[in-house]
């Protein structure tokens, strides 16, 4: 990385790509995922977030090849506890959950103390930043993206087996790979009704 950087520019084609980003949904996804290199960008573009007094507040676990499978065993045990009654294809879907997409990274909100004051609240946010960065960063290089929070995003045994502290909470499931179809176009918000101007 340079040590400096130039001063923004206009950029039409990064404007558009924001203008017609759509979100891919994991259920349509197929591999390839990225590979090592590409992983690799993703990952550091994802991280490079807004972070009040630079204390990184979030960690990211990465789910590929096995290891989705081995984590989904997590989700179907804990899905299968609250839900004994349900049939075994509906067990079946949960334990494939992060099987959806060839690569799923799981993003840890981890605020710390801070003797300067950065609340907590604004490392959160720095967390949820990353997730939407995950995001761009697989769309810029050609992949589909979708930020998931379902209900194992939000389950006490699912944080245990993600190994996370007191304090520390799943901001989202970012799925990656090759979309099988188009993104649909959804209804966007009008201006009108979510932005007020200062007077």
């Amino acid at each position: 990385m340079p040590d400096t950087f130039p001063l923004p520019v206009h950029n039409p084609a990064v404007l558009d790509f924001l203008a017609s980003r759509r979100s891919n949904l994991a259920k349509v996804m197929d591999g390839p995922g990225p590979d090592t290199a590409q992983l690799d960008t993703i990952l550091t573009i994802g991280t490079r977030v807004p972070d009040h007094r630079k204390l990184s507040p979030w960690k990211l676990v990465v789910f590929q090849g096995d290891a989705r499978r081995t984590f989904g065993r997590h989700i179907e045990a804990a899905y299968r506890a609250d839900n004994p009654d349900h049939d075994e294809d509906r067990m079946a879907f949960e334990a494939d959950r992060l099987m959806r997409a060839p690569l799923v990274v799981a993003v840890i909100s981890a605020p710390v103390d801070c003797p300067r004051g950065t609340p907590v609240w604004e490392q959160q946010l720095s967390a949820g930043a990353v997730c939407m960065n995950l995001c761009l960063a697989a769309q810029a290089s050609g992949f589909g993206a979708q930020w998931l929070t379902e209900w194992y995003a939000f389950d006490a045994r699912i944080d245990a087996a993600l190994g996370l502290s007191e304090g520390q909470k799943v901001a989202g499931y970012i799925y990656i790979g090759t979309p099988t179809q188009a993104a649909s176009p959804r209804t966007r918000p009008d201006l009108r009704d979510v932005v007020d101007f200062a007077e």
